[in-house]
């Protein structure tokens, strides 16, 4: 009897569990809509005001770099309480703003709304795989991260470097490579949440915004590249 009492209550923290990893996947993909808004209208404030194409490069860098770390420490400082939401959504209206410089110069092509939409669709369509294969793939990815944020470290630094050198080419092959990265790391993350690995929704939106962000920002340059037009 109690060998039975002992599997039910095993059953019923499984349940529990399965429970759990749903609320959190649920509230980070409603938080990760959410997002969506502020990250807009910065976008929509930065291109109507040109505050960030007044910027040169340097001091655009240096904000961006600032402010995206110092969002990322107070979000982590906050993302047990409700006002981890709110600290999110300043971050992402941040990065909304950041990305107005590039959203403006695709606009200046006779087809740049065409390309952003292209980029935004072709970003979901990143998204809805890899949410797809996160279910698929049984095996645990956490090993797989240490060998992403290396990678990612080094993009970056490649990136600061060539905000400076200005090479077309190299643009290309970090923005080639940065789509895959972060392709990756969104499976890694959204595979994390399904399996319980993350119970932290604020943090789990973060981490996916991230990704998404990141894959948006590439394609959008690659698609402007290729396929802008001008009048």
């Amino acid at each position: 009897m109690n060998e039975g009492l002992q599997r039910y209550a095993g059953y019923g923290d499984v349940g529990a569990q399965a429970v759990q990893r749903n609320k959190v996947l649920r509230n980070t993909y409603g938080l990760l809509a959410l997002s969506l808004i502020p990250t807009v209208l910065g976008a929509w404030v930065g291109v109507s005001t040109g505050v960030m194409a007044a910027m040169g490069t340097g001091l655009s860098l240096i904000l961006f770099l600032g402010g995206a770390f110092g969002f990322m420490y107070a979000i982590e400082r906050t993302k047990e309480s409700a006002a981890g939401v709110g600290v999110l959504l300043a971050f992402t209206f941040f990065m909304g703003l950041m990305l107005s410089r590039m959203l403006a110069m695709v606009l200046g092509y006779s087809n740049g709304a065409s390309l952003i939409m292209t980029a935004f669709g072709g970003t979901a369509g990143v998204f809805g795989a890899m949410a797809m294969l996160a279910t698929v793939i049984k095996r645990d990815l956490t090993n797989m991260s240490k060998f992403l944020f290396v990678g990612a470290i080094v993009l970056l630094v490649a990136m600061v470097i060539n905000a400076f050198v200005q090479s077309s080419a190299l643009m290309l092959t970090l923005s080639v490579i940065a789509i895959g990265l972060f392709s990756a790391f969104l499976l890694v993350d959204i595979k994390r949440i399904i399996d319980g690995g993350e119970t932290n929704y604020i943090s789990a939106t973060l981490a996916i915004y991230l990704d998404l962000y990141n894959i948006f920002q590439n394609l959008l340059a690659l698609l402007g590249i290729f396929g802008g037009e001008r009048d």
